[in-house]
C-alpha cells in the first residue's frame, strides 16, 4: 500500500503573528495627566523628552505611538487641563449663587497659593506667555479657553442681574472682560509675585465690579474682542 507523504511548508512551523492590535500596558489618561503636570510646572521648552518619559513611566516608542511627538502631547495635555478647569468652574457655578461663584473663583485661587503653596500658576496663562506669540495652534487653544472663562463670568453676571443679586447697571459683556483680565493677572502674579495683599487687592477689585442689587457699578470703557 503506497504511503502518501504530505509536504509541509516552512510556514507551518512558524507561529503566525496576531493581527489583533496590541493592548496598551498603561492608562492613557493617567500618563497624559502626568505629562500635563510636567509641562505645567516647567513649561514646554524646559521639559525634555527624558523628563516626560520619567514622569509618564512609559517607553519612548510608546510615547510616539500614542501621541506622535512632544508637541502633540503638549497640545493634548493643554486641552486636558482646560477640561479639568471647566469641570471645576461648572461645579462652582452649581454650588454658589452667581455673584458668589465669581468671587469664590478669585478667593479660592488665592487660598491655593497662600495656604497650599500652589505656585505653578495657570497652565493656560503660562502657555499664553511662552508659546502663543509664535505658535498659532497653541494660541487658538489658549484663546478658546479664555473665551470659555469669559463666558462663565458673563453667564453668572446675567443670572445675578436677573435674580437681583447683582446690580442691573452692571454691563455683562464689558464686566466679564474686565473680570477675565483681572483673573489672568491674578494667575500671573500668583506665580511671579505671590504676595497676599497684592493678590487680595485683585480679588477686591473683582468684587467691586459686582455690586449688589441697587448699588452703582464703576464705569467701564472697554472695547474690542477678548483673548482671541
Amino acid at each position: 500500500m503506497a504511503v502518501q507523504l504530505k509536504i509541509l511548508s516552512l510556514d507551518f512551523f512558524i507561529p503566525k503573528r496576531s493581527t489583533m492590535p496590541r493592548k496598551k500596558e498603561f492608562d492613557v489618561d493617567t500618563v497624559l495627566d502626568n505629562a500635563m503636570q510636567a509641562f505645567w510646572s516647567r513649561g514646554y521648552e524646559a521639559t525634555s523628552l527624558n523628563d516626560l518619559l520619567d514622569c509618564m513611566q512609559i517607553q519612548r516608542a510608546s510615547l510616539y505611538n500614542t501621541f506622535d511627538d512632544k508637541r502633540t502631547l503638549f497640545l493634548n495635555a493643554l486641552r486636558q487641563y482646560d477640561i479639568m478647569c471647566q469641570t471645576e468652574i461648572a461645579a462652582m457655578a452649581r454650588a454658589y449663587s452667581p455673584r458668589q461663584a465669581i468671587i469664590s473663583l478669585f478667593r479660592d485661587t488665592i487660598t491655593a497659593v497662600m495656604e497650599k503653596g500652589a505656585r505653578d500658576g495657570c497652565f493656560l496663562v503660562n502657555t499664553a506667555l511662552e508659546l502663543s506669540p509664535h505658535d498659532q495652534e497653541v494660541a487658538q487653544v489658549v484663546g478658546q479657553a479664555f473665551i470659555k472663562r469669559e463666558r462663565f463670568f458673563r453667564k453668572m453676571i446675567e443670572k445675578g442681574r436677573a435674580s437681583g443679586e447683582i446690580a442691573k447697571s452692571v454691563v455683562p459683556i464689558q464686566t466679564a472682560r474686565a473680570l477675565l483680565s483681572l483673573f489672568i493677572g491674578l494667575r500671573v502674579l500668583s506665580r511671579s509675585c505671590p504676595e497676599k495683599l497684592l493678590l487680595q487687592s485683585i480679588a477686591q477689585q473683582a468684587e467691586t465690579l459686582l455690586p449688589l442689587g441697587g448699588k452703582v457699578t464703576p464705569s467701564l470703557a472697554l472695547s474690542g474682542s477678548s483673548c482671541n
